[in-house]
């Protein structure tokens, strides 16, 4: 076999790269909004409570069956239309200020958004911050700032 390939090979398994889906939701698992609906006007700074049914909710790093922990998708495509299109399901979301991680198992946040319109959507993650096997994730909202 090739050398090189070989070494690509090991890297990758050594790097802790995270691929997708293996972790399974529940069926009748979904992720909602508690205080916002498609449509709001609100002011800044925003509370969004994060709303979960059907699963549980742990911290990344927590194995335990039927778990997962929140992740918000601010002002970016729903999950599976991003820039890596349907493989984005596959690889550990990002961090970033489009993708705001809630590894600690938080269920509320409060953001600090600019006057305008904004689209939410949350996105259950795995232990390794990947959407579970089914994807478990939210209408994409949108909300006026004002």
């Amino acid at each position: 076999m090739n050398k090189s390939i070989l070494i690509a090979a090991a890297a990758l398994l050594f790097s802790g790269a995270s691929f997708a889906g293996e972790t399974p939701s529940a069926a009748d698992a979904k992720v909602y909004f508690v205080n916002l609906k498609d449509g709001d006007t609100v002011k800044s700074p925003v509370t969004v409570i994060f709303g979960l049914s059907g699963m549980g909710v742990a911290p990344a790093g927590t194995e335990k069956e039927n778990t997962g922990h929140h992740h918000l998708y601010v002002d970016r495509p729903p999950l599976g239309e991003g820039e890596d299109g349907a493989d984005e399901v596959d690889y550990s979301i990002p961090a970033d200020e489009n993708h705001i991680h809630f590894g600690g198992g938080q269920t509320e946040t409060v953001l600090d958004l600019p006057p305008g319109k904004h689209t939410l959507q949350m996105v259950l993650g795995d232990k390794d911050h990947i959407p579970h096997d089914k994807p478990v994730v939210s209408d994409v909202i949108t909300i006026t700032v004002e």
